[in-house]
């Protein structure tokens, strides 16, 4: 359990189901869906490190849920969702045989929303823990993302991608509590900067990017500019740059047979021995070896 939270593979060890349908690993951002067919069961749940939307597809079943100190009781059936918010204990009791999504939002995922809806740092999110949400809106896309999940095709991760976009809406508008981070006099950039930044990053990877270029993208001096990134992200643009370029590179070896020099080019690298040097740094392997892992 990495920091002490559960991650949605492990959920299996502590409520055992059928798995039904699983999202693939490590293809979409920001979501993971696993499906579920379960008997009725009495369990006990640690803290999960995401948010976590329930869905449920068929079967009928009371339910008992209990969170903190107190005990919560409902009817659920098809086209109803449950909604426990990350980082907390939780006890769940259901007396019949049901079928359910469960669609898993990061922090990241929900304060990045956030952020672009209100143009405000977040400095917390946390969502009502509702054991019957009446909303057939968060139901029908966590259906959707469900289907994409199970069946995919041309497209299917910018469709999740809008998707999740669409359900992290639905849910910060109606069942959550935001609380916004207080101006401290150290500037940020805005939403629509850092966006720009993000994507001039991931569409000029395979150049060499400097400061002044960065910089550029969002109308700010270099000096202000590299304040204002640290401000936002927690981390200066070269290692902002750096952690894109090594999760690319892996991406890459993992599911393609891209040579290895073609890589480390298509990833910004000086060369196959600067990619060697900076993999093994910082993933513990050499490209070979992340390869021959996937």
């Amino acid at each position: 359990m990495p920091d002490g939270f559960l991650v949605p593979d492990e959920l299996p060890a502590w409520v055992p189901g059928e798995v039904t349908v699983r999202s693939p690993d490590d293809a979409w951002d920001g979501v993971t869906v696993r499906g579920y067919r379960y008997r009725d069961s009495d369990v006990e749940v640690p803290p999960m490190r995401d948010f976590m939307v329930v869905a449920y597809r068929r079967g009928v079943t009371d339910m008992h849920r209990q969170l903190d100190a107190g005990w919560h009781h409902d009817r659920l059936g098809p086209g109803d969702v449950s909604l426990l918010t990350r980082a907390a204990d939780s006890h769940w009791t259901w007396t019949s045989p049901i079928e359910v999504v469960h669609v898993y939002l990061t922090r990241e995922q929900l304060t990045t929303t956030c952020r672009a809806m209100f143009d405000r740092e977040v400095s917390d999110v946390a969502l009502h823990d509702t054991i019957k949400a009446d909303d057939p809106a968060v139901h029908r896309t966590a259906m959707l993302i469900a289907q994409e999940a199970a069946h995919g095709g041309v497209g299917s991760e910018l469709l999740v991608d809008s998707l999740t976009t669409q359900l992290s809406v639905a849910i910060l508008r109606k069942h959550a509590n935001l609380v916004f981070r207080e101006p401290d006099g150290t500037a940020c950039l805005t939403f629509r900067q850092e966006h720009l930044v993000r994507d001039h990053v991931q569409g000029h990877l395979h150049a060499k990017l400097t400061l002044d270029e960065l910089a550029a993208t969002t109308g700010l001096s270099k000096f202000h500019f590299a304040r204002r990134f640290r401000a936002s992200t927690g981390t200066t643009p070269h290692e902002f740059v750096l952690r894109h370029r090594v999760d690319r590179a892996r991406r890459l070896l993992e599911r393609t047979g891209m040579p290895l020099p073609e890589v480390a080019a298509t990833c910004g690298f000086a060369d196959q021995s600067h990619m060697n040097r900076v993999l093994r740094r910082r993933l513990g392997a050499t490209p070979g070896e992340v390869r021959r892992r996937a």
